[in-house]
């Protein structure tokens, strides 16, 4: 059985993550195959969104502590990322927009998962949490550089130290996620939403990843001359001439990413 189930339709590519047995808990095989398919869609000009999700009741439960690393061996000891920094990398610099499709419990490093994606959506009955303080371990995969960007630092200290439940209302309501749909619509509500984004222009949406992930880290000159460079590159596409003509004969735009 696949550990990833890779589908693309209509230019979004749904990521499936395919242990329901184990709740979608991350191995060896997992990390890697997602890892691939993170950068392939990111070459892919067919693809204009990425859409992660879990199948089952889970969304990914972190680490499968049925196969702890042993950081026995020299690879694993001089290694400075592990799979869960490339994980996260994988998500920041996959120049699609990612969506994190929250269908079931996130926890550990399956919730960094959902945080290091662009924009999270969540089924009301799915719960979230950070989890790590309950195994004895800190967190890992970017825990502790989304968690509060999002939401604060207080708040992201309190959930790490109590690796509490936060349910699908508090998380929306604390900015985790940009919305909640219902059980028996989240996968529709979420593939309409992607759909939507798949129409947009993909040259702006990949330079608009771009600058909001450096954002984060550089001064504002550096994002003003980032911001005036990527707006010269989009002025030069025909996406642009295609937005114009939209506007001005009043109908929707037609974006074909050249």
């Amino acid at each position: 059985m696949n550990e990833l189930i890779i589908d693309t339709q209509d230019g979004i590519r749904t990521l499936t993550l395919n242990r329901p047995e184990r709740l979608n808990a991350i191995n060896d095989a997992l990390s890697k195959q997602l890892e691939d398919a993170l950068a392939q869609a990111s070459q892919d000009d067919t693809v204009r969104v990425v859409v992660i999700t879990g199948n089952g009741r889970a969304f990914c439960t972190g680490l499968d502590l049925t196969a702890v690393p042993s950081f026995d061996t020299r690879h694993e000891q001089l290694d400075d990322l592990g799979w869960v920094g490339r994980q996260a990398l994988g998500i920041v610099h996959c120049d699609k927009p990612v969506i994190a499709a929250i269908n079931g419990v996130a926890a550990g490093a399956g919730f960094s998962l959902a945080l290091a994606c662009d924009l999270c959506f969540m089924s009301e009955s799915a719960i979230v949490k950070t989890g790590y303080i309950h195994r004895g371990l800190s967190p890992d995969a970017g825990m502790s550089y989304f968690l509060p960007r999002l939401v604060g630092h207080a708040r992201a200290t309190e959930m790490i130290f109590t690796g509490r439940d936060v349910n699908a209302e508090e998380a929306e309501q604390i900015g985790l996620v940009c919305n909640v749909f219902s059980d028996e619509t989240f996968r529709e509500s979420t593939l309409d939403f992607a759909e939507g984004l798949a129409q947009g222009p993909p040259v702006a949406l990949t330079l608009a990843k771009r600058l909001l992930v450096t954002s984060s880290e550089a001064d504002l000159p550096t994002i003003l001359k980032q911001e005036y460079a990527s707006i010269k590159t989009c002025f030069g596409t025909d996406d642009v001439k295609e937005g114009v003509q939209a506007f001005l004969e009043k109908r929707k735009p037609l974006f074909r990413g050249k």
